[in-house]
């Protein structure tokens, strides 16, 4: 009967023991977690403000010698020939 007793003093101390703290590890991994989720959420607003106010890329321009051979490739004579 004492053995039924101190068994749930010990439960009672095991209650004590889990509410002491948290996991070390799960504080690193949240930390961890919450930095790289902010990092991905500023690059995503950073790209859509760009889009919005940066002027589009202009193109550069094409040669005359590869667009002789485009249309070479494609079957139409080059214009002068």
């Amino acid at each position: 009967m004492e053995d039924e007793f101190s068994f749930s003093d010990s439960g009672g101390n095991m209650m004590n023991d889990e509410v002491k703290g948290f996991n070390p590890g799960l504080i690193v991994l949240l930390v961890v977690v919450g930095v790289l989720l902010a990092f991905l959420v500023g690059n995503y607003v950073l790209y859509m403000y760009a889009q919005k106010t940066l002027p589009p890329r202009k193109k550069k321009p094409v040669s005359k010698k590869k667009m002789k051979r485009e249309r070479l490739k494609q079957g139409v004579s080059a214009p002068g020939e």
